[in-house]
């Protein structure tokens, strides 16, 4: 499966922006879904994550209420909502397939797209 994650901008603090992911080459309903992030001189890290049918999701404790993962896989598109921004959400944003439906303790980014880069300023 390929992915390309699309959104991404300058942004100012409070403000909001939607990140989209579309996948080709396989149907996405087969794969759950991630978002990861990268910030500058920083670690890759684990965002928000949603099951194949969007039942269950999880989050990075420092997003839960301000962003949402959701995906319509009829469109074969993932989105993350981002509401509410902080200086410290600006990095790379990266999508990611799992090989596996559900969602279980680790999400394993089996397939992954190139980030989409979000910048908040203060």
């Amino acid at each position: 499966v390929q992915l390309q994650a699309s959104g991404g901008g300058l942004v100012q603090a409070g403000g909001s922006l939607r990140l989209s992911c579309v996948a080709s080459g396989h149907t996405l309903s087969s794969y759950a879904m991630g978002w990861f992030r990268q910030a500058p001189g920083k670690e890759r890290e684990f965002v928000a994550s949603i099951s194949w049918s969007g039942t269950m999701t999880r989050y990075l404790d420092s997003v839960r209420g301000r962003f949402a993962i959701s995906r319509d896989n009829a469109k074969n598109t993932v989105y993350l909502q981002m509401n509410n921004l902080k200086t410290e959400d600006t990095g790379d944003y990266y999508c990611s397939a799992q090989n596996h439906p559900y969602l279980s303790t680790v999400f394993t980014g089996d397939h992954w797209g190139q980030g989409t880069l979000v910048t908040v300023s203060s």
